[in-house]
């Protein structure tokens, strides 16, 4: 024990003795201590909004670097509702990214769609709820949850509705949306297949002069089709993509939940 106390510092341990007196340079010497608070969790998720139907999935797995800390983490969310199991809900939230985030996210989410539902006795529609969620993450921009988050629902005529996020609070309501690690993948292929981007009329002429085929919305079996195509090959492209993939299908008829298995390895 009297080593542990003299002057002398003890093998391979910091090079200074408490009683020596750090010199001038060494003691206004700029330091720098610091974290970083983020996280990656890897998967992917994806909106794609419909006539009278919006359907959102991802996968759950969930990864730091190259390992895989559980092959069930759920992106996906009922918001509002009743009681934990959220019955009665008709919104759904995705959140991809650092997964502590999105959980902390979901859980306010949730809370304020439930307080507005008992303070004004109905249920808060899809538009509200997204303005709401922009003004949450404007409210945490200088310390921003690290997520990309997409809400769906339909809207009060009927109609698929889908808002797209960054994690300061900008927002768009589109026809389709990917997030998360395998987005690069999968929003070209939605692109094409569901806004029809690059898809010609046949006959219309040649070169220049053929017309660009209409978006319109399209049938749920399509949908739900290309939904499983999009994840299909994006687990086959990506290490942080794969398990399971959860789908939530809103309709007026309530929330349907699927579950099915994707490439494990």
């Amino acid at each position: 024990m009297a080593s542990v106390f003299s002057g002398a510092p003890p093998a391979g341990g910091p090079g200074y003795s408490f009683k020596s007196t750090p010199t001038p340079s060494q003691a206004s010497g700029i330091r720098e201590h610091s974290f970083y608070p983020y996280a990656d969790n890897g998967g992917s998720t994806l909106g794609i909004s419909g006539a009278d139907f919006t359907i959102l999935a991802g996968d759950t797995r969930s990864t730091s670097g190259y390992s895989i800390n559980t092959r069930y983490e759920p992106k996906l969310f009922k918001i509002g509702g009743e009681g934990p199991d959220h019955v009665g809900a008709t919104l759904v939230l995705s959140v991809v990214g650092f997964a502590a985030d999105g959980h902390a996210l979901k859980e306010r989410l949730d809370t304020i769609v439930k307080m507005y539902k008992y303070q004004h006795g109905k249920p808060m529609s899809v538009a509200a709820c997204a303005q709401r969620l922009s003004h949450m993450l404007y409210g945490k921009r200088f310390f921003p949850y690290y997520v990309h988050a997409i809400l769906g629902g339909l809207d009060e005529e009927g109609k698929g509705a889908l808002y797209s996020y960054d994690p300061v609070g900008s927002y768009e309501r589109e026809q389709c949306r990917a997030a998360g690690a395998a987005a690069s993948l999968i929003m070209p292929f939605l692109d094409n297949q569901v806004n029809f981007k690059n898809q010609y009329m046949p006959g219309s002429g040649e070169g220049h002069a053929l017309q660009q085929r209409v978006p319109e919305p399209l049938p749920r079996a399509d949908v739900e089709a290309l939904v499983k195509d999009a994840f299909d090959g994006a687990v086959e492209r990506h290490i942080e993509v794969g398990d399971g993939l959860q789908t939530m299908i809103i309709t007026k008829e309530g929330i349907e939940e699927r579950y099915a298995p994707l490439k494990k390895d």
